[in-house]
């Protein structure tokens, strides 16, 4: 894939998405930042995954790709961060959410604004908090939809009966995360 240049204008037609590869406590993160906010978090952003994350950005916003670790991006991997190092509860960072459309949308939005940092919810209370009771399943769909991981917190996001439930970042990375806000205990070796 031809990579722009930082600081090259993008075409006339086409946005411009910054994108940066930040070291994190579960991994290299890529993060992108269309104008309108962060647009996509992706775990273990190793080269391979770098290049089909930013691929399939590409595609899907029609836009002009440019590695920058700053400008638009300086926020939230500031966030990220300090989110990391335990100083950080609750994000506060614009979000671009083109990437997820309708019952997807609504769902993350509410995950995003009604369940705080070391709290949990189950599949099925979040489908009844959007009106749609009887849509668990399709509520662990919107979270392996989630463009934005972490910063929207589909790992708080676990099963009735008490099990973690899945995630798109592997179940290791979600123990990692809960452990993190102190719902689960840290591994002890």
């Amino acid at each position: 894939m031809e990579q722009e240049m930082p600081g090259t204008p993008a075409g006339p037609e086409r946005g411009r998405v910054e994108w940066a590869v930040v070291p994190s406590a579960i991994g290299p993160l890529l993060l992108a930042a269309t104008e309108r906010g962060l647009v996509s978090v992706v775990f273990h952003a190793d080269p391979r995954v770098r290049e089909r994350a930013l691929d399939r950005l590409a595609g899907a916003l029609g836009a002009d790709l440019v590695e920058l670790p700053s400008g638009r991006l300086a926020e939230p991997i500031r966030q990220l961060a300090a989110y990391f190092d335990g100083s950080l509860r609750s994000f506060d960072v614009k979000l671009d959410w083109s990437l997820v459309t309708g019952f997807n949308r609504q769902v993350l939005r509410e995950l995003a604004t009604t369940v705080p940092f070391g709290t949990v919810v189950g599949y099925g209370d979040l489908a009844r908090r959007v009106g749609r009771p009887a849509a668990a399943q399709a509520v662990g769909a919107a979270m392996g939809a989630n463009p934005l991981p972490v910063v929207v917190p589909c790992h708080r996001v676990v099963e009735s009966d008490g099990g973690i439930g899945g995630f798109g970042g592997g179940l290791e990375t979600k123990r990692q995360l809960l452990a993190l806000e102190g719902v689960l205990p840290e591994p002890l070796f």
